[in-house]
């Protein structure tokens, strides 16, 4: 009772204020909400699709999803600490797919990869995250610590330039064709789970980007470093007041975030087998359309973003676009993914799980 006469307050307490602006959101969100909904039913209806079929959707999902949120928490980390964007993040990550794969290759040639490709797993994963670690400390070097105490644009647009200094310092080194991931021997084969056939990389690079999630999250909330990180976020100068070296937590941020870049990027490589130097922005975008979609600044909130993202793009063309009767409705994927991206920016900005901000400036 309490509740019904709360939201009819609330419901009349808008009609009061209403304007044209917002009957036009409210009949955006209406009619998206009404395309989802018969799109799913359309979708669903059609039985184009076996229970496998959606397993293996919901699968490739989940890890595709574990991907993007690993590069979603670079983002909302250095968000989280500069309130600032770093737009070069993605260029780390492709940096430390192409390291990845040239230690895969010369273990390969070797003959070391096929005899033990989970053994050398994690020194190819150490050498990607390496180099993003670098990389990222190189940007926040070059693009952010000259203005870390001046209000101003000029990080970013210095974080643009680098962008492009870093694609085109790789087109330069390593050329435009695509690059391959070797093979690992046995972790070519499959899984099969009833007729479900599972890729053993995919299970692998899933379980490594959750290990990776779970060490990121111990580092953030169990260890003095974490606590430092999470008082300049709070409030940068309180921090400074309290003994908190602001200039240091920067650097371990930026360092932190390269290095979950550069493991996405390895597994990016071990999931999708091809990498090219541009890789980073489109993927870089579908990083931070999670980060947005979760709520920037909020490490569940990216792990989240990065997950629904993941689902929503594997889910999403057969659910919505079989429905109506696109052709190749796969090939549409990104749309979904950029169309959250818009409709989270129009209708709840602050994510899923909202900005994490602190209470005197929220």
């Amino acid at each position: 009772m309490t509740s019904a006469i709360a939201t009819a307050g609330a419901f009349q307490d808008w009609m009061r204020r209403k304007t044209w602006v917002d009957h036009a959101l409210l009949a955006i969100r209406l009619c998206v909400a009404g395309f989802l909904i018969s799109g799913c039913v359309l979708g669903l209806s059609a039985n184009r699709y076996s229970a496998e079929n959606w397993m293996s959707f919901a699968v490739f999902g989940l890890i595709i999803g574990s991907i993007y949120a690993l590069i979603a928490l670079g983002y909302t980390m250095v968000y989280g600490i500069l309130r600032m964007i770093n737009f070069a993040h993605a260029d780390v990550m492709m940096v430390g797919s192409y390291a990845g794969m040239f230690v895969a290759t010369t273990l390969q040639a070797k003959g070391m990869l096929q005899e033990g490709p989970l053994l050398f797993l994690p020194l190819i994963m150490a050498a990607g995250m390496a180099a993003g670690a670098l990389v990222s400390l190189g940007i926040e070097r070059v693009a952010y610590r000259p203005f870390l105490h001046v209000r101003s644009l000029a990080p970013l647009i210095s974080a643009i330039g680098l962008t492009f200094v870093i694609e085109y310092s790789a087109r330069g080194l390593f050329g435009t064709r695509n690059r391959a991931y070797p093979g690992f021997g046995w972790m070519e084969g499959s899984v099969q789970i009833g007729a479900l056939a599972i890729p053993i990389q995919q299970i692998i690079a899933f379980a490594a980007a959750v290990i990776m999630l779970a060490a990121l999250m111990l580092v953030v909330y169990r260890t003095r470093l974490g606590k430092a990180m999470r008082a300049v976020s709070e409030d940068r100068d309180a921090a400074a007041l309290s003994g908190v070296n602001v200039a240091r937590v920067i650097v371990l941020t930026f360092a932190l975030g390269g290095a979950m870049a550069g493991a996405s990027g390895v597994l990016y490589g071990l999931v999708f087998k091809q990498i090219q130097v541009f890789m980073g922005f489109s993927l870089g975008i579908k990083g931070f359309a999670a980060a947005i979609l979760g709520g920037i600044g909020n490490l569940p909130g990216a792990l989240l973003g990065g997950i629904v993202l993941g689902l929503s793009e594997t889910l999403g063309p057969a659910l919505l676009f079989e429905g109506f009767g696109v052709p190749a409705p796969y090939q549409l994927r990104d749309v979904i993914g950029y169309g959250m991206l818009v409709m989270i920016l129009i209708f709840r900005p602050q994510g899923l799980l909202g900005e994490r901000l602190a209470s005197k400036r929220a």
